[in-house]
């Protein structure tokens, strides 16, 4: 596995901070290079797939960036159908801090009742009131948001529309071919770059104090 409330206030302040920074990072974590999970997004699609065994250790999912720093209120994503919800996967991970302890709270579509929508697809909505509904089978997260993913870790496939957290869309980032800042490379920005690519944030960083001024980008006088 991937290791990875005051509403009305709270509401009004995630309204203003982050909401240009929100974007969605795909990513698959395949230890043993099996290669049979994948994560890939298109026409406002994200397909998520593992082609192997539930036991194999292996996942495939995004992260949520632009939410560090919130309270988490709520999330959601809609499945293509209910037989894409299995075990709990797909789920959102969220870590958040509370002073010098972190925790991880897990929200998987078998947690919430879904709705489903006049196209047949359905919506899982996780928020204190349908966790509640829910048989609080899982805690509701508290503390200080530091990373938010979307992921899929047993046998099958999700095709997941509409994610959202505290209110935000997310969707990829438009992407550069090459990072021009070390900030370019962080939050999973790393991800983003084709050439070259990276195979973590220290990486990436690396190629912008090599390629840069301090890591920043360079720009020269006429």
């Amino acid at each position: 596995m991937r290791k990875l409330i005051l509403v009305s206030a709270v509401v009004v302040a995630l309204g203003v901070a982050g909401t240009a920074a929100a974007a969605l990072a795909p990513w698959t974590f395949d230890p043993g290079n099996t290669g049979c999970v994948t994560s890939t997004y298109s026409n406002g699609t994200l397909h998520l797939a593992k082609n192997c065994s539930t036991s194999t250790n292996a996942s495939a999912g995004a992260d949520l960036t632009g939410l560090d720093g919130q309270t988490f209120v709520s999330s959601s994503f809609t499945l293509a159908s209910t037989s894409q919800c299995q075990g709990g996967s797909p789920r959102f991970n969220v870590v958040t801090t509370n002073g010098s302890t972190d925790t991880t709270f897990f929200l998987g579509c078998n947690n919430v009742t879904p709705t489903t929508n006049s196209n047949g697809t359905v919506t899982y909505t996780f928020d204190a009131a349908t966790l509640a509904a829910g048989g609080n089978q899982v805690p509701f997260p508290t503390g200080t948001i530091k990373s938010v993913s979307v992921l899929i870790d047993v046998q099958g496939t999700a095709d997941l529309t509409s994610i959202t957290v505290n209110g935000q869309l997310q969707v990829p980032a438009p992407t550069a071919t090459t990072p021009s800042t070390k900030a370019d490379c962080k939050k999973g920005g790393w991800r983003n770059f084709d050439s070259p690519s990276f195979k973590n944030q220290g990486q990436c960083v690396k190629y912008v104090v090599h390629h840069t001024q301090h890591g920043h980008s360079a720009h020269h006088k006429p």
